[in-house]
């Protein structure tokens, strides 16, 4: 698995935002992105658990960074996500991101936070669409970081 470069003041993944949730993602061979956190009373919800917002996030960042891995510079229009089971905090999950095809305007993800032993806690549908000018800054240092 290969390391993705972290950007600045990200709430998911950002080092310069002392209130990031401190994700590092890796590549996978087979295209997909993934990454193990444990999230703390920082993304508590209900007691003991995440909340909704820190899960959404977390998948809406893997998709997104699986959607960059596929070429395109895009932003998420549409997140349906389920919530199948409580992710609860201070234990290890996973998170998992997929770029699942183009089409005309639209690209079309899958993302899935899983218990340990497997399961699925949560699970998430994007679809994003090209945004370039949304992330010039962005796109030069990832592009460079990549180098």
């Amino acid at each position: 698995m290969q390391p993705l470069p972290e950007h600045g003041s990200c709430f998911v993944c950002g080092r310069q935002n002392s209130h990031s949730m401190g994700v590092i993602w890796y590549a996978r061979k087979d295209g997909s992105i993934f990454a193990e956190i444990t999230l703390t009373i920082a993304q508590q919800g209900p007691p003991g658990m995440a909340h909704g917002g820190a899960s959404a996030a977390l998948l809406d960042e893997a998709m997104g960074a699986s959607v960059w891995r596929a070429g395109f510079r895009a932003a998420a229009v549409n997140l349906n996500t389920t919530f199948i089971k409580p992710v609860p905090l201070e234990v290890k999950v996973q998170v998992i991101g997929v770029f699942i095809e183009k089409k005309d305007k639209h690209i079309f993800t899958q993302g899935e936070i899983r218990l340990p032993g497997g399961t699925v806690a949560v699970k998430s549908k994007g679809v994003y669409v090209e945004a370039p000018h949304l992330f010039n800054e962005l796109t030069s240092h990832f592009e460079a970081r990549q180098s």
